[in-house]
């Protein structure tokens, strides 16, 4: 090619590039927007269809496999277990909860056998003197109310050791605890004062008084050295009886070496009787041992 061609080359693309210079310079440049979250979707869409996805012949491969193992690692930790429980001492049952008693289970527990002579008066007694004496009610039929214990001690006013042992040895007696009693007003001639302690006293009711009456009449009394029974004139009019010890040591309660002094005591038998007929019939059936018609004692 020679030289003036060229150059006509070059001048026609010279003059092309300055008519499409000011057409270039005058259009606006456009404006971006910001890709909207449907585009931004499938662009993520776009990028997860990208992944490699996984073929339904290897799935069928993995999950076998996968299951068998999950098996044998129960089954190792089913076995792990069986034997932690055989070598582990058995458990003891859990203890039942504890639950306080009701008012009618600690009646129930409290309840004794009754004594033996109040049974005996319940049973047999009372249907005798019913008939005996033909009682139209069984209120009627005369019971014993109480027993009263009492015991002086005047020689309490010069021995004060006498209020320590004598309380002792009636509470060992009876089984309840005495009342020291007080003079209610001052004599001279006896060198007594007002409130100065002068007696022991104790009142028995219910299972005792029965207890204490037993005792009485089956143990105590038989003691007694030339026992030919007790008084059958030692009536109030009112069926009360009383009857006088001369000694304590007839009672088995009594230790010989703890006794200072022999002492006596008066036994007062209060029963609900109108006479003294019915009050002798009521002892007499309980085996007080009363002497003999016309016998002196």
């Amino acid at each position: 090619m020679s030289e003036e061609e060229q150059q006509s080359i070059e001048q026609a693309a010279s003059a092309e590039g300055q008519e499409a210079g000011p057409a270039a310079t005058s259009e606006k440049p456009k404006r971006t927007r910001k890709p909207s979250a449907t585009a931004a979707g499938l662009s993520n869409t776009s990028s997860n269809a990208a992944k490699p996805v996984q073929s339904a012949s290897t799935r069928s491969k993995t999950a076998p496999a996968k299951a068998a193992s999950d098996k044998a690692a129960s089954a190792k930790a089913a076995s792990a277990k069986a034997a932690l429980a055989k070598a582990a001492p058995a458990k003891a049952a859990p203890a039942a909860k504890k639950t306080s008693p009701t008012k009618s289970a600690k009646r129930a527990v409290a309840v004794r056998t009754a004594p033996r002579l109040q049974l005996q008066y319940e049973g047999e007694i009372k249907g005798q003197l019913m008939q005996e004496f033909g009682y139209k009610s069984g209120m009627q039929i005369p019971a014993v109310k109480k027993v009263v214990v009492n015991v002086g001690l005047g020689e309490a006013l010069t021995n004060a050791k006498a209020l320590e042992t004598t309380p002792a040895q009636i509470a060992a007696i009876t089984g309840q605890k005495p009342v020291i009693t007080k003079a209610r007003r001052s004599i001279a001639g006896f060198k007594l004062r007002e409130e100065q302690p002068i007696g022991v006293m104790v009142t028995l009711r219910g299972r005792r008084m029965y207890e204490f009456l037993d005792r009485v009449i089956s143990m105590a009394l038989p003691r007694i050295r030339d026992f030919r029974g007790v008084s059958r004139k030692a009536f109030d009019g009112n069926g009360n009886y009383s009857l006088g010890l001369r000694e304590q040591i007839m009672f088995p309660e009594i230790d010989y070496g703890t006794i200072d002094r022999v002492r006596g005591m008066q036994i007062v038998i209060t029963t609900s009787a109108h006479s003294d007929p019915e009050g002798f019939r009521l002892l007499e059936l309980m085996g007080m041992p009363f002497a003999r018609e016309g016998q002196t004692r």
